[in-house]
């Protein structure tokens, strides 16, 4: 390092110690980047790369930010997955002596984002860490940014305690103890045993930290450890730690979850279209954050998903309380994430002002919530902590309108410190004298446009225009600066009073700092009560979110039987209902049991509505052990401990896997772990391989769910052989999605009922999808020959060439329309019509005549 400037030698040991990070390094007022980390991000964040000269033998490659818009710039980055060291200057460059001296103050991870800008305001920003020790992986998971932290274990199986921790959608992972780490796309840090020695968990959770086992702890360690040594500041906030049994949710594995589209889409992995954002009538932040981790996590327990609907039925049948109650949360801000930036001391008086008027509206929702005979309801309103004390204190202290930056003053209310009113009045007195001074020597001089200015520079000035200089009286001014029309004057009152007034106001601006400093740090050692508080908040929130959903779409109360009978009348696909808006859904029923009706085998041409059928009982199961009304007319559960699908075709090229063997992975873990509490939709099981191959994996898999697990099934096929199962096989029941043939034309009613499909319309959906008219016809004449036994076994194995050079004969030369006659007269019509000699209004008869003739077909 020798060769480079001591600028670059202080930037090369700084970074030598960040190695697998972006080290924005502050100079003035921009932050730099040189060397590897200049060409990585200059691409990264499409700016220009340029250099320097830094003592070497060649320029370094160097690109910069400026200091002001850095957070855009950061969050670009940490969406990327890539790490952020911000290296700030520590000391006044005027006193320096050499190089300015520079600490990295914070490391900016996606895991470890504050700031409200790079968070998405209903959703949690988790990382996790996953611990192995003693046979056991503890799985903790944590949002720095609301002070959440949850911890399970499990016993020594990688594959399923990873699963656990990305149910969380963590942004990265933290792991300790593992001989080979688990294979996972997510940026990811090892931290080492002696590392992990400096933190403990007892400290940071005193009560409870005693209840964890080893790996729990390992794992809560873990996370403690890089977030401590990232962030280098207080972690006060972070007190919620929930110690959680997997067993106590309905479990659904990455493939399930995915297929339901519980959060987000399987095409755009947007929010639009999943169940998520069906029911996301929330209000406030945190009560968005938590509707997403209820349905991530629906229940098992009867109790508490009773609780939950009693909650839902007070609100869905009175829709003034209801309508009371989003009033009041529409005022509450997001509380958690407030609290938290509060305790990390990175909280503006504006934020200050968002928590004051947040505990405002609490005694009116408290009054609200005391006029439901709900017992969650009245349960939840009387442990809210109104936080009376917390609320005078912001209003003695705080201005309602306060700046942004908490370094320009006029945050602090008049009142509040007497010597802050000290010098409020002295600023205030002087430029009052300032102005009347203006007025006075207007009069004295009879200069009329003599005014009295103020700049950064300067400070206070007389300014005088060039045609009034003659007036200026003699030995009264002191000449400051020549304008081009003006001249500039001062005098020693005029000075003296310029430096009462700056005096004062830098120091007001200073006191003000330093009384806003103790005011965060008065509300931040009451975190506890605040996160309290917002944990209730957000449970009213989701529970009223039910409610209005419930009312508005016609949900119904689900009722949870005990028997395994699993029975849903006239039941509705929820987002496929809300998606179509005003065309009407086509509801359906199911009737299952653990007893002569476990799996239903349905059969149906594609498109006919069967992953749709199997998706909405799904889902409607979700929704019911998440403590919401479902989409039927009548709806009585047994409550489900797992859910497993295999719904859609799907490959993992990067995992070098076929559609088939992922086809094949998802069913073996269905299998793997069901039980007869278990609902499981598996979709065309088989239809990766040859027919034989493919049917008879359906039928073994099948008899394996009827005679070793037990398991609710809907098993969706288009091996119609299989059907016989329902004649061989207790517990085996056809259904089918029906379909008509109305003038040669396929009709979907979907509609599912009793008895099995009569045939496939495998051609007739060709057709739909427009496949060309010789294909179909070739196919309609081979399938002719197949039906009557004439075409030869070996006939279905000719080559491509042999098939496309069979006789023209065999297939119609005319093409064959799609279009119905009242169509084809249309598209005549519209054809011959001359648009030269049509007037505006004939047009318009034309297209209604078009219509009509269409609504009568």
């Amino acid at each position: 390092m020798a060769q480079y400037t001591p600028m670059i030698q202080q930037y090369l040991a700084i970074k030598k110690e960040y190695p697998d990070t972006f080290l924005f390094f502050r100079l003035g007022d921009f932050y730099e980047l040189f060397f590897d980390d200049a060409i990585l991000a200059s691409r990264e964040l499409e700016i220009t790369l340029t250099g320097r000269d830094g003592g070497g033998d060649e320029r370094i490659p160097m690109c910069g930010v400026p200091h002001h818009s850095a957070d855009g710039y950061i969050a670009e980055l940490l969406k990327k997955g890539h790490k952020v060291a911000v290296c700030e200057q520590v000391e006044d460059p005027k006193e320096a002596k050499g190089v300015v001296r520079r600490e990295v103050t914070r490391v900016i991870t996606p895991g470890t984002m504050m700031e409200g800008k790079w968070l998405t305001d209903k959703e949690n920003n988790y990382m996790a860490a996953l611990a192995a020790l003693d046979g056991r992986i503890g799985i903790a998971a944590c949002d720095m940014s609301t002070g959440e932290m949850y911890v399970t274990s499990l016993l020594g199986q990688t594959e399923a305690a990873l699963d656990e921790a990305l149910q969380y959608r963590p942004k990265e992972l933290v792991f300790f103890g593992f001989d080979s780490l688990p294979k996972t796309s997510l940026p990811s840090t090892v931290v080492e045993s002696q590392q992990l020695d400096a933190f403990a968990v007892d400290s940071q959770y005193p009560e409870a930290g005693k209840e964890l086992d080893v790996a729990m702890r390992a794992a809560v360690n873990a996370l403690l450890y890089y977030i401590g040594t990232t962030q280098k500041r207080s972690l006060a906030h972070m007190r919620l730690l929930k110690r959680y049994d997997s067993k106590q949710y309905l479990q659904m594995d990455g493939f399930s979850r995915r297929n339901l589209e519980l959060t987000e889409t399987i095409r755009d992995k947007t929010k639009k279209g999943s169940l998520l954002w069906l029911l996301d009538r929330t209000q406030t932040a945190m009560g968005g954050r938590l509707l997403r981790r209820w349905i991530e996590r629906p229940l098992l327990g009867r109790a508490e998903l009773d609780a939950r609907l009693d909650a839902v039925e007070a609100l869905k049948s009175d829709l003034l309380l209801r309508s009371d109650l989003r009033t009041c949360l529409d005022n509450v801000y997001d509380l958690e994430r407030l609290a938290g930036r509060i305790s990390y001391g990175n909280a503006n008086a504006r934020d200050l002002i968002q928590l004051r008027l947040s505990l405002e509206a609490v005694p009116e929702l408290k009054r609200h919530l005391s006029q439901t005979n709900a017992p969650v309801l009245q349960e939840l309103a009387q442990g809210m902590d109104e936080c009376a004390d917390l609320v005078s204190f912001l209003q003695a202290a705080l201005v309602d309108d306060p700046p942004i930056s908490v370094r320009e003053g006029g945050m602090i209310r008049t009142g509040y410190d007497e010597y802050l009113d000290k010098l409020h009045s002295a600023s205030r007195d002087g430029k009052t004298w300032i102005a009347q001074l203006e007025q006075s020597e207007r009069e004295a001089t009879g200069i009329r446009s003599l005014k009295v200015g103020f700049n950064k520079v300067f400070g206070y000035y007389i300014e005088v225009s060039k045609s009034n200089i003659a007036n200026v009286p003699a030995g009264r001014y002191e000449r400051k600066q020549t304008l081009a029309n003006a001249e500039r004057y001062i005098t020693p009152e005029l000075k003296e009073r310029e430096a009462l007034i700056l005096e004062a106001e830098e120091k007001m601006i200073e006191l003000e700092y330093q009384l806003f400093t103790a005011v965060r740090s008065e509300i931040a050692g009451h975190i506890p009560r605040l996160q309290s508080l917002a944990e209730r908040i957000a449970s009213v929130d989701v529970l009223q979110a039910f409610a209005t959903v419930s009312d508005e779409r016609g949900f119904v109360r689900p009722q949870f039987a005990d028997d395994g009978e699993y029975v849903i009348v006239d039941g509705r696909h929820p987002v496929v209902e809300a998606v179509l808006e005003r065309e009407k859904y086509v509801a359906n029923d199911v009737r299952m049991n653990q007893d002569s009706r476990q799996v239903l085998l349905i059969t149906g041409p594609n498109m006919a509505g069967k992953s749709t059928y199997m998706r909405q009982i799904a889902l409607i199961t979700v929704m019911a052990q998440i403590g919401c009304f479902v989409p039927a007319k009548e709806a009585k559960l047994s409550i489900v401990d797992q859910i497993f699908t295999r719904i859609g075709a799907a490959d993992d090229l990067v995992g070098g896997h076929s559609t088939f063997m992922v086809e094949m992975l998802e069913t073996r873990h269905a299998l793997q772990k069901a039980t007869a509490k278990s609902l499981i939709l598996l979709d065309e099981i088989g239809r990766g391989t040859s027919t034989y191959d493919g049917m008879a994996l359906a039928q073994a898999v099948i008899e394996y769910i009827c005679q070793r697990i037990g398991a609710k099934t809907l098993f969706s096929t288009h091996y119609h052989e299989l059907t016989g199962l329902a004649d061989t096989m207790k517990g085996v029941v056809n259904v089918n999605a029906r379909c008509e043939e109305r003038d040669g034309k396929l009709l979907f009613l979907h509609k599912i009922e009793e008895g099995r499909a009569d045939k496939s319309y495998g051609i007739h959906v060709a057709e739909l999808a427009e496949m060309p008219v010789w294909v179909i016809e070739r196919a309609r004449s081979i399938l002719a020959g197949l039906e009557a036994g004439s075409q030869a076994t070996a006939d279905m194995q000719m080559s491509l060439e042999t098939l496309w050079s069979a006789p023209v004969a065999a297939v119609r030369e005319e093409p064959v329309s799609l279009l119905s006659p009242e169509e084809e007269e249309i598209l005549r019509d519209l054809r011959e019509l001359d648009l030269n000699a049509t007037t505006p209004m004939d047009a318009m008869m034309k297209l209604y005549a078009w219509k009509q003739q269409l609504k009568k077909r």
